[in-house]
């Protein structure tokens, strides 16, 4: 596995890879790797000649008060384990590489509508942030193909969509949430969650897909639905920002006629932010 640390390099190596006629695939992360980030790198392998996988964490998606400054850095660790799946490319750029100009006047790329609802709510210029670094790396990783895991399902549609507008050619593959046995989404915040936290967090997951269960057999409205998560997330010690069932394709509210939707969740518990969602397809469309 080759580790480089500017883009120079990057744009040297994915340029030749070009030349020569072989496809790239790509993933995006911020680094302290699990089976999540490795899953889309299995992917990744399957589907390109050539493989890169970045790793930065990105300032401009932290609001004021998040956790940019303790954000877990274990660079050493997770050069061996994309080593040891197969990667071909590491690029690990420092801050300067991609914020030349600094982070405080850069130029922003915004996606309208997507970006200001459930997270962008509360956590505003996140998305904004999001979209910036992730538009950058693509003009110089040049991939024909990029992965993200669809916990973050809202980000996975940010990005198609700025895709789509800014016409990128490349194609943007969401990848199945990835979870530990008990069923909480494997994440890297995770390890911000002490022993008691830990063995409360799956119940965040039960309870949307319970919930999915209810709307797929007709037992509740949504308004119920949505009302009853967020109470019972909070009777069981989380600090829930939201649960929405939205339609999937645009994660507008849902009207008659849809029967694409998710279920998306947004809760503290102790120090950590988690968020998860379920798709389903009503066998009935709404009414």
């Amino acid at each position: 596995m080759q580790t480089v640390y500017d883009l120079a390099g990057l744009r040297a190596q994915v340029n030749e890879w070009h030349r020569a006629g072989g496809t790239i695939a790509f993933v995006p992360t911020m680094g302290n790797l699990h089976e999540g980030h490795i899953s889309l790198l299995h992917r990744a392998r399957e589907i390109a000649d050539h493989t890169v996988v970045s790793i930065f964490v990105n300032p401009i998606q932290f609001g004021k008060g998040e956790d940019y400054a303790k954000y877990p850095s274990t660079l050493a660790a997770d050069q061996e384990k994309l080593a040891a799946a197969g990667l071909d490319l590491l690029f690990a750029p420092n801050l300067d590489a991609l914020y030349p100009g600094g982070i405080e006047e850069d130029t922003r790329v915004t996606v309208p509508g997507l970006s200001t609802i459930l997270c962008g709510r509360f956590r505003p210029g996140h998305f904004s942030g999001v979209a910036t670094v992730v538009s950058k790396l693509f003009i110089n990783a040049q991939p024909d193909f990029a992965l993200f895991g669809l916990k973050d399902y809202q980000q996975v549609l940010v990005i198609k969509r700025m895709v789509h507008d800014l016409l990128m050619p490349v194609e943007v593959i969401g990848m199945p949430i990835v979870r530990e046995t008990d069923g909480l989404a494997m994440s890297s915040r995770n390890s911000y969650l002490n022993a008691a936290e830990r063995a409360r967090a799956p119940i965040i997951y039960r309870t949307i897909t319970e919930a999915a269960t209810a709307l797929e057999n007709g037992e509740t409205s949504i308004a119920e639905l949505e009302e009853s998560g967020m109470k019972r997330l909070a009777e069981t010690g989380f600090r829930p920002e939201y649960f929405s069932v939205r339609r999937s394709t645009d994660l507008e509210e849902p009207g008659p006629g849809d029967s694409e939707l998710s279920i998306l969740v947004a809760a503290w518990l102790g120090n950590a932010r988690l968020i998860d969602n379920v798709q389903l397809r009503l066998k009935t469309p709404l009414l």
